[in-house]
């Protein structure tokens, strides 16, 4: 078989990748049963769907005729670097790093982190969209997870809270 859509094969085959190591990494834990689930059953069941999909994605790819074969671009490194850097600078905000003296920022310095560095993935940076974003999501981010779901985790800078 030829295949008539390079964007669709390699989007299937990440899904079965993806798929089979949740998969995998959800038999280190208790499964249990449909009545009775362990630990394991939603990742490992999460994974065998994801996998599935991936692999009809692939059936399709080499099934249905595409005009041009939709053929596979250049990495946007940009994009792919900002995005990464983003989900980075979060987890340091929002957790600090003893080790190297960084400290706690907390929830909302976090989310702020996150969004002016995700923001520069795209096309154009308009600060005041971001920082209006930015703003939403931490007031939304702080009830949701601090008010309503009563999560324990820090929400301001450790330096100001002491």
């Amino acid at each position: 078989m030829k295949i008539k859509s390079q964007k669709d094969f390699f989007a299937g085959l990440m899904f079965i990748a993806m798929g089979v190591a949740f998969a995998w990494g959800a038999t280190r834990y208790n499964v249990g049963a449909a009545a009775r689930m362990g630990p394991g059953y939603f990742p490992l069941m999460l994974g065998v769907i994801l996998a599935c999909i991936g692999a009809f994605i692939v059936f399709e790819s080499m099934v249905i005729e595409t005009p041009d074969g939709e053929p596979i671009g250049k990495w946007a490194w940009k994009p792919l670097g900002f995005v990464i850097a983003a989900n980075l600078v979060f987890g340091l905000l929002l957790a600090g790093l003893p080790k190297l003296g960084i400290p706690q920022f907390g929830l909302i310095i976090a989310i702020y982190g996150l969004v002016l560095v995700g923001a520069r993935a795209g096309e154009e940076f308009k600060l005041k969209e971001a920082l209006i974003l930015a703003t939403i999501l931490a007031i939304g981010s702080y009830l949701a997870f601090i008010k309503l779901l009563n999560l324990q985790f820090p929400v301001w800078p450790s330096f100001i809270t002491g």
